[in-house]
């Protein structure tokens, strides 16, 4: 088993919370259906909640600042190791 450096595995980190944030924003973004009253139906799969949407965004915003943290230890690590071999 192959394990990642850290810095591609914090890129891809924050490639990710940029791709959720992007969706969680489109997602607040739509308009509202209109529900009918008397249907106790499930929501079409089109209408979406906004609440699930904006904590989404926050879980985008966390996953994304946790991968700057694992940027900024790898790049930290880095020129520790290179300030030891000198």
């Amino acid at each position: 088993m192959q394990i990642p450096p850290s810095f591609s595995s914090g890129l891809s980190g924050l490639q990710n919370a940029q791709s959720g944030l992007t969706q969680a924003t489109v997602d607040v973004a739509k308009p509202a259906q209109p529900q009918p009253e008397a249907s106790l139906e499930a929501r079409p799969v089109e209408n979406v909640d906004k609440t699930q949407a904006l904590v989404s965004a926050i879980e985008a915003k966390n996953q994304g600042e946790a991968s700057v943290e694992v940027l900024e230890t790898s790049s930290e690590t880095i020129g520790t190791i290179i300030n030891l071999e000198v």
